[in-house]
C-alpha cells in the first residue's frame, strides 16, 4: 500500500492510495483509478457546495455516481454522459458547467463478468456480487444492464443555506417505484477501511433504459442482467479546502450513514 500526499494549498489536496506489488515503482494506471471528490463524512456534515465541474469529472471517468451542487438530486455518469435525477423524479442530461460536491468516477473496463437471473432483492444481489470480489481490500466499480420487474429508488431535494446534515435531508426523501423496466445499475463497492471516506460495501444508482427515471438504489428485483466488476487498485481523493475547512471529518459517523442510506431497512427486509 502506497500513500502519497500531493499538497495544493490553493486548489486542493489529493490523496492517492495505490495497492501495488511490493517493490513495484510503476505509477497507477489512470484507467484503473477510482477518482473521488470530497468524502462521505463531508457530505454527512452538510458540505454541499459544488467542488468540481461535470466536464472535469468526464475527463476522469466515463462511469460513476454522485450528487450535485446544493445536494440537487442523484448523479449517474454512464458512457460519458452525466444524468441528474431530481427530487421530482425527472431526469435530465446536465451541462459540463454543472458542479458536484461529491462524486466517484472511473473508466469502466470489465475485469470480472457478471450474469445474474431472478435476483429477488438488493440483499441477494449484494451477496452475489460480494462473492465475486477477489480482494476485499481493493475498491471496484459495478455496472449491470438488464430487465427489472421491480426497482425502488430515492432522490434528494435541493437544499438552501445553512445546509442541514444529510441525515435530516433523507428523513423525508422522495422515493420512486418502477415496474417491469429495463435499465442500468451503476456504482461502487468499497472496503470497510474507507468508511470515513466513502460508503463501505455497495453504493448503487439506477437509471431506466429510456432515461426517464432512476435514483439512489434502495431495492430491486432482477429478472436478468449482464455486466461486470471493474477492480480499481488506485484510489485518488481530491479534498478542496471548501469541503474540509472547519469540519471534523474524523468522527465515526456509521450510524448517521446507515440512517441516511437506509442500509438496515432496505438491505435487510
Amino acid at each position: 500500500m502506497i500513500l502519497t500526499l500531493f499538497p495544493r494549498p490553493i486548489l486542493a489536496a489529493m490523496i492517492l492510495f495505490a495497492c501495488a506489488a511490493v517493490g513495484s515503482s510503476a505509477p497507477p494506471d489512470p484507467r484503473d483509478t477510482l477518482h473521488q471528490t470530497s468524502t462521505i463524512n463531508a457530505i454527512l456534515d452538510g458540505r454541499y457546495d459544488g467542488l468540481i465541474t461535470c466536464g472535469d469529472l468526464k475527463r476522469l471517468g466515463d462511469t460513476g455516481i454522485g450528487t450535485f451542487h446544493a445536494l440537487d438530486g442523484e448523479m449517474i455518469l454512464l458512457t460519458g454522459i452525466v444524468f441528474q435525477v431530481r427530487a421530482d423524479g425527472s431526469v435530465t442530461q446536465v451541462p459540463d458547467s454543472a458542479t458536484s460536491p461529491f462524486a466517484c468516477v472511473t473508466f469502466f473496463e470489465t475485469d470480472i463478468a457478471v450474469h445474474v437471473n431472478n435476483v429477488t432483492n438488493l440483499t441477494e444481489l449484494c451477496r452475489i456480487l460480494d462473492g465475486l470480489i477477489p480482494d476485499k481490500n481493493i475498491p471496484c466499480s459495478v455496472r449491470l444492464t438488464g430487465t427489472f420487474p421491480y426497482v425502488k429508488t430515492r432522490s434528494v431535494p435541493r437544499q438552501d443555506k445553512p445546509y442541514p446534515k444529510l441525515v435530516e435531508v433523507t428523513a423525508s426523501q422522495p422515493e420512486f417505484e418502477f415496474h417491469n423496466v429495463k435499465g442500468d445499475l451503476v456504482g461502487f463497492w468499497s472496503p470497510d477501511w474507507v468508511k470515513a471516506l466513502n460508503v463501505p460495501g455497495f453504493h448503487l444508482h439506477f437509471l431506466t433504459a429510456n432515461r426517464t427515471g432512476g435514483g439512489h438504489l434502495l431495492d430491486c428485483h432482477i429478472a436478468e442482467a449482464e455486466g461486470g466488476l471493474d477492480i480499481t487498485p488506485a484510489f485518488l481523493i481530491q479534498l478542496p479546502p471548501s469541503a474540509t475547512h472547519g469540519a471534523d471529518l474524523s468522527n465515526d459517523r456509521h450510524e448517521e450513514l446507515n440512517a441516511s442510506e437506509k442500509v438496515k431497512e432496505r438491505n435487510n427486509p
